[in-house]
Order: C-alpha cells, then sequence, then structure tokens
C-alpha cells in the first residue's frame, strides 16, 4: 500500500519531467504568434541589408552622372574687347563653322556664323532637331537641322564684357515633292554649347562637372 506522501512525491516528479520537456510549453507570459513574427521580420530586415549592400557595391556606376545648369545667357567675361572677339572667331573655326563676314560687325560686337549644318538624313534628323530645337510640326519627315548662331559682346568697362548668344534653328522637311527650310524655336543647347566653348577658351577651364568614375 502506497501512503499518501509517496503519492504526492511521485505526482510532483511527473508533473516536472513534463514541464522540462522540449517543445512541451512555453514560458509564461510570451505570445507566439507575436514571436514567429518578429523572428520572419528579422530575416526579411537581413535579406534587404545583404541586398543593399551588394547593390552598393556592384551598381555598374547609375547614378553618379553629374549634369550641369545650363550656364547663364548674357554671361560675363574678363576680357579686353578685342581679345575676346578674336577668341569668338576661334572657337566658331574650332567647331567647325565659318563667319559670315557680310553680316558680322565686328566693330560693333557683333558676330555672325554661316548656316552650320548639324544633322543630314532622315534617320537622325528628327531626333537631333529635338535636342537644338522645340518640334511643333509631328507630321513633317525631317531630312536636315541646321542653326546659325549671333553672338553679341556688350562691354561693361575695360575688362568685363557680357556675351549674349543667340540661335537660329531651321529644319529641313518635305513630303517628297518638295522641301523647304522651317524656323524651329531653338532649345537653347546650341547657344549653350558654344559659350561653354568660349568660356573655357578665354579662362582655360572647363564648365562641365568632374564625372565620378568609380564604382565602388
Amino acid at each position: 500500500m502506497f501512503n499518501r506522501s509517496t503519492i504526492i512525491a511521485g505526482l510532483t516528479a511527473v508533473v516536472a519531467l513534463y514541464s522540462n520537456a522540449p517543445g512541451q510549453a512555453q514560458p509564461k507570459g510570451i505570445d507566439t504568434q507575436t514571436q514567429k513574427i518578429k523572428q520572419d521580420t528579422n530575416k526579411t530586415t537581413r535579406a534587404e541589408t545583404q541586398e543593399t549592400d551588394a547593390t552598393r557595391s556592384f551598381n555598374w556606376g547609375k547614378g553618379k552622372t553629374e549634369v550641369r545648369a545650363r550656364l547663364a545667357n548674357p554671361y560675363r567675361l574678363a576680357s579686353r574687347r578685342d581679345a575676346l572677339i578674336e577668341s569668338i572667331k576661334q572657337v566658331i573655326k574650332d567647331r567647325k563653322m565659318l563667319v559670315d563676314e557680310a553680316s558680322s560687325r565686328p566693330a560693333d560686337g557683333i558676330i555672325v556664323t554661316q548656316p552650320f549644318q548639324f544633322s543630314k538624313g532622315p534617320v537622325t534628323a528628327r531626333s537631333e532637331l529635338s535636342r537644338y530645337g522645340v518640334i511643333q510640326f509631328a507630321d513633317n519627315a525631317w531630312s536636315r537641322g541646321r542653326y546659325t548662331l549671333v553672338i553679341e559682346v556688350q562691354s561693361i568697362d575695360g575688362v568685363q564684357n557680357n556675351v549674349s548668344v543667340n540661335a537660329k534653328v531651321e529644319g529641313r522637311a518635305g513630303n517628297g515633292l518638295s522641301a523647304e527650310w522651317t524656323n524651329l524655336q531653338s532649345s537653347g543647347l546650341a547657344e549653350d554649347e558654344f559659350l561653354a566653348a568660349l568660356v573655357e577658351a578665354v579662362t582655360g577651364q572647363s564648365v562641365e562637372p568632374v564625372q565620378d568614375t568609380d564604382n565602388n
């Protein structure tokens, strides 16, 4: 016969055995669903962090190209007026353009170029025209593009000058039977490109931003 003390001791031992068995019960006060959510969140965060680090270290150089703002037009340059006129003529020559001697008035600070054809052929004409001009005629079959520059130098004092550049942009379009040059509103690109080249010629410093070539 078992006495009462023996029975109580046996039951206590059984309860203790099941309480210590793994996976049989969770500690008091812990929400199992909340614990699982936290574990899943930690896994996701670690994965996202690893993906971000990998993208940052091997991004093919994307997102690092710097584009400068358009230069002021007129643009102020420090130079003697006669020297500046000569620099303008040299930049025109370097850009494979020609001075229109009949229209230019160097003594008055005005230099006009002959029409410069920047695009020839129906394949590239429209895309190039859309860069230098504002196309408002969607149905035209563009075949060529050209622009004429008018550069004006206005002296402020003995060494300070304002240089303004205006472009007359034209596109040649036709329907197969006839073709004519059509005036387009300038996008400002032709003027900005010339001013950038002139600033570098006068100051010896490029206005273009230094590109970051480090892919790390």
